[in-house]
């Protein structure tokens, strides 16, 4: 249904009573739910399979630097630096959660020879190739003495995310106009297969490559950060290349709405005066927090437990193919009436197996663990992802159902912004209240006595040398990861039956129209 009939819809709503009007309505929801019955069963046509091929290399990119700054890096890090440490480089990955403050300009200022899309995919994905090949050869410098040059990297992968999540206010903005109507949410799908395998391939597949013991073990060439980083930066040129040559961006119907830099930021501040839309952003703030201590901190205790990195990686790649079927299972089950059912559905589940992981931790055995563990570790690890993928599709496939094509990017960005804010703001302060809760003393024998002395942690292996230098082990007597992982839980639980419930079912009711604002 079109813009300008759904507009005549309203005006011819208007014109009627209270009760007629309700009674139209109910119409008009009835059609719309025959309409998505019919969409349904419609097949894929080629057109929107090529879109969605290409939807998912253009996420793919995306991916790779975000697996870099929130996933390998901290990994590589970890036995330099302490949690508080960690936590200032978990800064960088907060311009992917701020997108919302540029995105208008990415919206609204664009070359017509190029394409509103195309003007901003092909610079930034040239940038983040560049930004990749510089920080190659870099990498000796900056990661044998990551203590010193914590600020130096933090500043280059905040920048190397900002880039890439500009590139995706473009991306989301063209996935809502190369799929058709009856099959935008796929693109919550395409988003799901491309940015997990892009982070994956950075995460858990360059963290296996890169373990001399896994190449050793496999006989696979030992892969280093340089050669991956170089690998990742050709791999961009050439997609560039192929997006300035041989594909090119339909035009956009022309619209009266005020599309310049003023008339899309005034539009958001509409769209955030929307009572519903801010219950939504209520919602997606502190949705992420049941769960934010696990995501955070529980694989980087294990590999503090013993947990081998490679065995870390072998774990979450059998999860991968899981996390793409559960993506189309996921797609599936939100194109009917309810979109936001199976994303509430899964709450139970993510919250349980964070609850899980919390004493899978704490009763970690002594390395070399057994095959049945590592069995049990990896059915945790794929059923917790897929209840994490059924939520990431669901809510996604909401946001594209619900968000107005003629600022797509921008409404799309604003939704998801919230959405991943909810879920970078806490990491930050997960990781120092794990710091600022443990308490840790180095234990030295002297003269026949024991001395406990305070340290100020015992985590990193340079607190740890620190300890080693006096001659004392150190001794962690209370672990704030434990007490995060319960605050957590606890507030997961109660802001779920209390509100996020309640809020969600209300939203997936209201009609499309609900969500507009003039745009004039």
């Amino acid at each position: 249904m079109s813009a300008l009939e759904d507009g005549d819809e309203e005006l011819e709503l208007n014109l009627l009573g209270e009760q007629e009007q309700r009674a139209a309505r109910e119409g008009l929801e009835r059609e719309d739910e025959l309409e998505h019955a019919e969409n349904a069963k419609r097949p894929i046509s080629s057109k929107d399979k090529r879109a969605m091929v290409l939807l998912c290399v253009l996420y793919l990119i995306q991916g790779v630097p975000l697996g870099l700054a929130l996933g390998s890096v901290p990994f590589l890090l970890k036995d330099q630096l302490s949690y508080s440490q960690l936590a200032t480089f978990a800064l960088s990955s907060y311009p992917y959660s701020l997108k919302l403050l540029w995105s208008p300009i990415v919206d609204s200022v664009f070359s017509p020879s190029i394409g509103r899309r195309k003007s901003w995919i092909i610079p930034m994905q040239l940038t983040v190739g560049s930004l990749m090949l510089y920080i190659s050869l870099n990498v000796q410098r900056l990661m044998d003495n990551a203590a010193d040059y914590v600020y130096e990297l933090t500043f280059i992968f905040t920048s190397l995310v900002l880039i890439s999540a500009t590139q995706d206010i473009a991306v989301d903005g063209w996935a809502l106009t190369l799929l058709s109507h009856e099959n935008l949410s796929y693109a919550s799908t395409c988003q799901t297969i491309g940015l997990n395998t892009g982070f994956f391939a950075s995460f858990t597949v360059f963290l296996a490559f890169n373990s001399v013991e896994f190449s050793e073990k496999w006989g696979v060439p030992h892969l280093t950060l340089s050669t991956y980083l170089k690998f990742w930066a050709v791999m961009c040129y050439l997609v560039t290349f192929w997006l300035i040559f041989f594909k090119k961006e339909d035009k956009e119907v022309a619209t009266d709405a005020d599309l310049s830099i003023k008339g899309v930021y005034k539009t958001i501040w509409d769209i955030c005066k929307l009572k519903h839309i801010q219950s939504l952003i209520v919602v997606h703030l502190f949705a992420k927090l049941g769960f934010a201590a696990n995501e955070a901190v529980t694989s980087l205790k294990m590999v503090e437990k013993g947990f081998k990195r490679e065995e870390l990686a072998i774990a979450v790649l059998i999860d991968f193919p899981f996390q793409i079927f559960g993506g189309y299972i996921a797609a599936r089950w939100s194109r009917g009436d309810h979109p936001l059912r199976p994303w509430i559905w899964a709450f139970w589940p993510r919250l349980g197996f964070g609850l899980m992981a919390t004493f899978i931790v704490y009763y970690f055995p002594t390395p070399p663990i057994s095959n049945g563990f590592f069995t049990f570790l990896i059915v945790h690890t794929v059923l917790s992802s897929f209840s994490s993928t059924v939520q990431f599709v669901g809510i996604s496939a909401f946001h594209t159902r619900i968000s107005d094509p003629l600022i797509g990017g921008t409404y799309m960005t604003l939704l998801n912004t919230f959405t991943n804010l909810g879920g970078t703001w806490p990491k930050y302060f997960i990781l120092k209240g794990v710091d600022f809760f443990s308490v840790a003393t180095c234990r030295v024998q002297e003269a026949g006595t024991e001395l406990a002395v305070k340290a100020a942690e015992c985590v990193s292996e340079h607190g740890q040398a620190t300890c080693r230098e006096i001659g004392g082990t150190c001794v962690t007597e209370t672990d704030g990861y434990y007490i995060m992982s319960a605050g957590c839980f606890i507030f997961g639980i109660i802001f779920l039956v209390a509100f996020i419930i309640p809020t969600a079912r209300k939203l997936q009711e209201l009609p499309p129209l609900a969500w507009r604002v003039s745009l004039s």
